[in-house]
């Protein structure tokens, strides 16, 4: 739930509520009792993280994600061809003394 900032039109004074979202905002100042309280314009959009942490790629694009894919998958492939020919060419070479 965020805090949002309150001020009075009326008397000028000015104090903070801890309320949910969906309430509406106060119009009556606790202080001089008078309805011409509002929420004053720009506060209150506080974010709280919580968890392991967001990285970049959590919100990817899916056309990001499928050239991401197209590249894993490529060199994997590579680098399954290059095995094979790594393992006939490594057998030990005799040196001519």
């Amino acid at each position: 739930m965020p805090t949002y900032d309150y001020q009075c039109d009326a008397c000028g004074h000015e104090w903070e509520l801890f309320q949910r979202i969906v309430e509406d905002a106060i119009k009556k100042c606790p202080e001089c009792k008078k309805k011409k309280a509002r929420r004053l314009f720009g506060t209150g959009a506080a974010i709280m993280f919580k968890g392991s942490g967001f990285y970049e790629t959590d919100y990817r694009s899916d056309s990001y994600k499928k050239g991401a894919k197209a590249a894993k998958e490529k060199k994997k492939s590579d680098s399954g061809s290059s095995d094979s020919k790594s393992s006939s060419d490594s057998k030990p070479k005799k040196s001519s003394d």
